[in-house]
């Protein structure tokens, strides 16, 4: 009878800080690993510790098998997260990591658990709306390497590297599925509070798909157009980090150090 590989688990600590105050959980975008993050500890204060996700089939759970469905990517961490949350914690997912950091909120609100203390969504249209008028996963080979340039996302000794490419196509394609297809199920709004960010020379979220984001929660909202194309997160880090920072501060020091640490 065959085993089934051992599950590693889904977060990686770039500097593990168990005395810290909150735990900053961040989702990767398509195609991305929990590597996407390992610099943030360098821009954040040490009251903020980063947790970042490492979805199943890449990085240190290349054996798992691939999900390319939103909430199927959201089910595989959800209970890998559940002992972490005792600790106030935030959210923040780029891109298809936004859409995997909301449907993780909103189960934890389904199921009457603590939410996170704010949820950031970067890179990504609202719910409700569309990112990509056709899919794009499932083009051929060719075509798929130059929407891949077009995104400016991918490196391009990347790109050009054929050995590489064929161990990281499958991961890109289901990925770029799971945000292509993802519908939106009518639900509650959140009622934690929501920012979201936006690229102001991204063409695939512009300003109004950010803004509607407003629609996903009852708490307080805002929308924030920062430098750079679809993948600022890298290229305005130090801006985005500065301004979750300050987010996150402010909320520990409203109480959040009340909630029981663990």
């Amino acid at each position: 009878m065959r085993t089934q590989p051992a599950v590693k688990s889904c977060v990686i600590y770039p500097k593990p800080n168990p005395q810290s105050r909150l735990r900053l959980f961040c989702f990767p975008y398509a195609g991305g690993t929990a590597a996407v993050f390992r610099d943030w500890s360098r821009y954040l204060p040490s009251e903020i510790e980063v947790c970042a996700i490492q979805y199943p089939g890449r990085g240190s759970r290349l054996a798992e098998p691939l999900k390319d469905d939103v909430v199927d990517v959201m089910n595989a961490i959800y209970s890998d997260l559940q002992p972490l949350l005792k600790k106030p914690f935030a959210f923040f997912g780029h891109s298809m990591g936004a859409f995997v950091s909301y449907e993780f909120a909103r189960r934890l609100q389904q199921e009457n658990e603590a939410g996170p203390l704010q949820l950031f969504v970067s890179g990504c249209v609202a719910p409700h709306e569309r990112m990509f008028k056709e899919p794009t996963y499932d083009l051929p080979h060719p075509e798929f390497i130059v929407e891949l340039r077009r995104l400016n996302g991918t490196p391009a000794e990347v790109l050009d590297n054929a050995e590489l490419m064929q161990l990281m196509m499958p991961i890109i394609r289901a990925d770029f599925k799971a945000s292509q297809t993802y519908t939106y199920l009518p639900g509650p709004p959140l009622e934690c509070p929501l920012r979201a960010f936006g690229g102001l020379m991204d063409e695939l979220t512009p300003r109004e798909k950010i803004e509607a984001w407003r629609e996903h929660t009852r708490g307080s909202f805002c929308a924030q157009m920062l430098p750079g194309d679809h993948f600022f997160l890298s290229t305005c880090q130090s801006l985005l980090t500065r301004i979750i920072a300050q987010e996150l501060l402010t909320h520990l020091n409203k109480g959040a150090s009340r909630v029981q640490y663990a």
